[in-house]
């Protein structure tokens, strides 16, 4: 594990930090997804038509200690299934249960500041796990061409970064940490675990949710 002033970069998979959040309750935790505007080419790519709009999207599975669960992502929310933060809605609520909200779909990356999904920490006391994954909807064939990455920022804490760009493996769907909480307590670990869709994570990790073919 790499660790500055600034930042904490997870680099192998297992890689773990342990957060206080008791200091932090009226300040929101934010994941977010950056990447390339377009993906890498030379001067043939670009004049042949091959450079891209790279479309990622940041997605996360939250459980309360309930045992209630679900998925929030911009297929999920997608085609008028979303709402504000204070309203409950497959984009998740900020403002009460799941304490989870994602900002919406952004597919132009870094420009726009790319994709984030808030969680309150007023609801801590209510979430048992959160799983961060994100998948590539289209414009790159592999994570090494997008420079993907994902940064949790909590408040008076370094960031955790994840760099997905520097990943080789030709699957489109990755989980990528999992933030588990204990009271004020909360412990973020990298995953890195690949999968095609959204249904073999969903085997994989024994969330027991069922997909179909869906598009935004």
């Amino acid at each position: 594990m790499t660790i500055s002033l600034s930042k904490i970069t997870l680099e192998k998979q297992g890689d773990s930090h342990k957060i206080d959040l008791s200091k932090a309750s009226d300040q929101q935790i934010t994941i977010n997804l950056n990447w390339s505007q377009q993906k890498k080419g030379g001067f043939f790519s670009g004049l042949f038509g091959g450079n891209k709009e790279i479309d990622l999207d940041l997605g996360i599975y939250w459980e309360l200690n309930d045992g209630t669960a679900g998925m929030i992502d911009g297929l999920q929310f997608s085609k008028g299934r979303g709402g504000a933060r204070n309203q409950l809605s497959r984009q998740g609520r900020y403002t009460d249960f799941p304490w989870v909200w994602h900002c919406g779909d952004d597919r132009s990356g870094s420009s726009e500041g790319g994709e984030n999904i808030l969680v309150n920490p007023k609801g801590i006391q209510d979430l048992r796990r959160l799983v961060v994954y994100c998948f590539i909807y289209k414009g790159v064939a592999n994570w090494a061409q997008s420079d993907a990455v994902v940064t949790v920022k909590v408040p008076n804490q370094p960031e955790i970064v994840v760099e997905m760009g520097k990943q080789r493996d030709h699957r489109t769907f990755c989980a990528i940490a999992a933030i588990d909480f204990f009271g004020s307590q909360m412990a973020i670990r990298k995953e890195i675990n690949f999968f095609n869709g959204h249904a073999e994570c969903s085997q994989y990790y024994d969330w027991g949710f069922e997909f179909s073919a869906g598009s935004k």
